[in-house]
């Protein structure tokens, strides 16, 4: 039997390196994609720690970058067959809106938005002309829940969803299933070291608020969950034969998401300001 191909982007850590390891656990061949190899180090760790090394090809790619999509694409000609990708390249952007610069919206969307369409647009032929796959894409719950000081990311997470939708309705005639998988906080460095805020200085009007925010922020760390349960589920996404649009996954998640639906806007964002304003500073 041919050995099934999955493709994720930003594997060199958190999501991206457990999804990796997972699939390749599942039967996958995994071609795990990331900007710079060099922080391939980790990954390529873990793979010798379950004998998974010979499922598992490294490649460069940057979802940025045109020139990288590019070679990319060739790469994709040397291989059989697509059956998954997983779209997981991304960061967060932070900040207040009147002072983040219109450049770092450019490219928080760049990565999180355009970077998710260019990829999946060089395995959309493979899976067409297959009437098979599955597109998976990280979203996030700030995809259907928006909170202050994050715009910049909970947009980009949102247009994501937006996108995906459409492109589900699309593929489906042909046999390919967009996914979403929404996954609200866990102990990943998108909300350390992946987080990219534009500071509020302290005579800034929005200085107290950035303080509250990054304290809620920082107050809840201990409570996130494992990271390796999104894995898993992206795994599990990726054998089941008709996945759903939607994965939320999370302490809370599913909660958040149906009380924001359901009760008037005006309760929703006065119960967002009440705990924000707890917070102390």
């Amino acid at each position: 039997m041919n050995q099934p191909t999955a493709i994720v982007t930003g594997a060199s850590g958190g999501f991206g390196l457990l999804t990796t390891m997972e699939l390749a656990k599942s039967g996958f061949k995994v071609v795990a994609t990331m900007r710079n190899l060099e922080k391939s180090i980790n990954l390529l760790t873990e793979a010798k720690k379950y004998n998974q090394e010979t499922n598992i090809t490294l490649h460069e790619l940057d979802v940025t970058s045109e020139v990288s999509i590019n070679k990319f694409q060739s790469f994709l000609e040397t291989v059989e067959r697509v059956d998954v990708l997983v779209n997981n390249a991304g960061y967060a952007a932070g900040g207040f809106v009147e002072e983040v610069p219109l450049d770092e919206y450019r490219k928080q969307f760049e990565t999180n938005v355009f970077g998710v369409i260019a990829v999946t647009k060089t395995v959309l032929p493979y899976m067409r002309k297959q009437k098979s796959g599955k597109i998976i894409n990280v979203s996030s719950i700030s995809g259907k829940v928006a909170f202050p000081g994050l715009s910049p990311y909970c947009a980009s997470k949102h247009a994501l969803e937006g996108w995906s939708e459409s492109l589900r309705l699309e593929m489906k005639p042909f046999g390919v299933d967009v996914v979403l998988v929404e996954p609200g906080s866990f102990k990943t460095n998108i909300w350390s070291t992946g987080r990219q805020v534009t500071p509020s200085q302290t005579e800034s009007p929005y200085f107290e608020h950035m303080q509250k925010l990054e304290n809620y922020i920082l107050s809840g760390e201990s409570g996130h969950g494992d990271p390796v349960t999104v894995a898993k589920k992206i795994a599990a996404i990726a054998r089941m034969k008709k996945p759903t649009l939607r994965f939320s996954i999370g302490k809370g998640v599913g909660m958040t998401i149906l009380l924001k639906n359901l009760i008037p806007w005006n309760q929703w964002e006065a119960v967002v300001l009440k705990t924000l304003n707890k917070t102390k500073s």
